[in-house]
């Protein structure tokens, strides 16, 4: 039996190959797949980057001394950086966190505000709230400083929750398991079983 080959599925980026071929071949080495990836998308590609760097890597003659660029940065990735605890980070991701930080001085500014929070909660500083509250206000940085005026509606129960080891995770979880009992019914029994059911478990 001779198998015949794997028919070629359209692409998006069909349209833009050719552009994509007369690009690499005509640049000697000066353009990266980002850049490219970002010409045809002002041209109306709306594929992700590594469609176009796989295609180019597969189909293309590689040029000689040609060093890709690295993948552009995702919002998770940066996300993680900012909110994970400094030591449990690897040293390449520290030293991607600086670059990110020094070149965006409003970023710097969240991820100290949002690290000194943190350090707070797992600490149970909260006397330091108030001071942080005027400095995440004063930062005007529109998520955290919204997050300051919240904080200090309820400023009591937001300090007591910062300060004592009290806290809401049991009874949070036992509404939890009710609920996913209640789900596992689908509405097909009464509040009988349901009782019966919470009692056994």
């Amino acid at each position: 039996m001779v198998k015949g080959r794997k028919r070629q599925l359209p692409s998006k980026l069909d349209p833009f190959k050719l552009y994509l071929a007369d690009r690499w071949a005509g640049t000697d080495g000066h353009v990266t797949f980002l850049g490219l990836h970002r010409e045809i998308t002002a041209r109306g590609f709306r594929g992700h980057y590594s469609t176009v760097r796989d295609w180019i890597r597969r189909d293309l003659p590689q040029q000689e001394g040609f060093t890709p660029a690295p993948p552009p940065l995702s919002i998770r990735q940066v996300t993680g950086w900012l909110t994970r605890h400094p030591a449990t980070l690897t040293e390449e991701e520290k030293l991607h966190r600086k670059a990110v930080l020094d070149r965006c001085p409003k970023l710097a500014s969240a991820a100290e505000l949002t690290s000194s929070f943190a350090e707070m909660l797992t600490t149970l500083s909260g006397d330091r709230l108030p001071e942080w509250i005027t400095e995440a206000t004063d930062a005007n940085l529109p998520g955290i400083s919204s997050f300051a005026v919240g904080l200090n509606n309820d400023f009591d129960a937001v300090t007591a929750g910062l300060t004592t080891d009290w806290n809401s995770g049991p009874v949070e979880g036992a509404v939890n398991r009710i609920k996913m009992l209640k789900r596992q019914m689908f509405g097909r029994a009464g509040f009988g079983l349901l009782r019966k059911r919470v009692l056994l478990s």
